[in-house]
């Protein structure tokens, strides 16, 4: 009698546990996969090769200081690197729904959910402005469409790109793996282009001089005039927010001038010339 009353009991029970794994097992979706060269809405989605994103992030010498941004995140994996081997805060952007949720998932795959964000969105539209560097793999008219908003951010913001340029804006240095992978960097330069009152060069023909710069990304030609008749034509870099030029002093001297640029001011120094100080403030 007992034997059959906990027969009863027994089968429903074992029954209702396979017909809830059936319906759980029913509603269980597969993990979004993205595919080689699928399409996206700009680019074709090709993974980075981890060498290249390597060197990528070493030359622009990432730090557990920077704010890495990678637009176009896709799979994550810079973002990722970034985090993990580079110690940085890294946030990707991605405009595919489906690939930015796999993208979340890896990151919590790799146990970096406390140094990535991926977000979800349009690097046209997002708001990057705070990154210290910026990782790309983009189409060069991307690239190029992105160039302005770039060159608004703060000067000495690093940039690295995947395999494209950024048109006439040339690289400040390049990295190519061994399997022919290339990647482009560069630095973003603070802006100089104008007309500058300087005090301070030595060996001229006077305590004052006016530099009028004009710039072309990280280069300029300048015109240097000391007084109505001493004009002297220059040019210089401009790495971040270091400005480099050299001037022929009365002596017949080559003088190399390096200043720092905050803003509308300068201060340099000469070599050679330990203990003196340029100043320099760019005209309205």
């Amino acid at each position: 009698m007992y034997a059959h009353r906990s027969t009863l009991v027994t089968i429903p029970a074992l029954v209702l546990t396979l017909l809830l794994a059936g319906c759980s097992m029913t509603h269980v979706a597969p993990e979004y996969t993205p595919t080689m060269a699928q399409e996206g809405k700009d680019v074709i989605w090709l993974p980075t090769p981890t060498d290249l994103a390597e060197r990528m992030l070493k030359i622009a010498n990432v730090t557990q200081d920077d704010l890495v941004y990678d637009l176009g995140a896709g799979d994550g994996k810079i973002a990722i690197l970034a985090a993990k081997e580079f110690k940085a805060t890294a946030v990707g952007i991605e405009f595919n729904p489906d690939m930015a949720e796999h993208a979340r998932k890896n990151v919590q795959r790799a146990s970096v959910s406390n140094k990535v964000t991926i977000i979800t969105g349009d690097i046209f539209k997002e708001d990057f402005s705070k990154a210290t560097v910026l990782t790309l793999y983009l189409l060069p008219r991307l690239n190029i469409k992105l160039r302005p908003k770039i060159f608004e951010m703060k000067p000495g913001t690093r940039v690295v790109s995947n395999t494209f340029t950024m048109g006439e804006w040339t690289a400040d240095e390049t990295v190519q793996t061994d399997n022919g992978y290339m990647g482009y960097f560069w630095i973003v330069p603070a802006k100089v282009e104008g007309q500058w009152s300087i005090q301070g060069l030595p060996d001229l023909n006077g305590p004052q001089a006016t530099l009028s710069v004009n710039q072309r990304f990280q280069r300029f030609d300048a015109r240097l005039q000391i007084n109505q008749d001493d004009i002297r034509k220059i040019s210089g870099k401009i790495s971040g927010d270091t400005m480099n030029f050299e001037y022929m002093g009365q002596s017949g001297k080559l003088r190399s001038v390096v200043a720092k640029i905050k803003g509308n001011l300068l201060e340099g120094t000469v070599e050679n010339f330990a203990g003196l100080v340029v100043k320099g403030s760019k005209q309205p």
